[in-house]
């Protein structure tokens, strides 16, 4: 089990920026990467960006160039640095740590609303 707390999650307007923060804890060991989704009203959740173990990272084309996935492995934290926002990434984000096996840790999800 791995527990994800994020936060970093508000109201900005367009062309603004957020940073995202989620901390792991539990069975670290497990962890082969993390990742960040997004869910908007009334659509399925999507991948946003994720980093794996072995610092490949991989981005969604709607975000690629504004965002940027990091981690910091001495507090087992990762972020989302999300630049140049548009109103279209107003969306809960959560955050995901895939461990071995095929399973996936969820956090509770944060709201990200970009005024236009």
């Amino acid at each position: 089990q791995v527990q994800l707390v994020e936060s970093g999650g508000g109201l900005v307007q367009a062309g603004g920026s957020l940073r995202l923060s989620c901390a792991a804890s539990g069975s670290i060991f497990s962890i082969n990467a993390m990742a960040w989704y997004r869910q908007a009203p009334g659509k399925q959740r999507g991948l946003v960006a994720s980093f794996t173990s072995s610092g490949t990272t991989n981005y969604a084309d709607s975000v690629k160039g504004r965002f940027t996935i990091s981690r910091d492995n001495a507090k087992n934290t990762v972020y989302l640095q999300m630049n140049s926002l548009k109103p279209e990434d107003t969306a809960v984000y959560y955050c995901s740590a895939w461990r071995r096996g095929g399973v996936t840790d969820w956090g509770q999800g944060t709201q990200v609303t970009v005024s236009s």
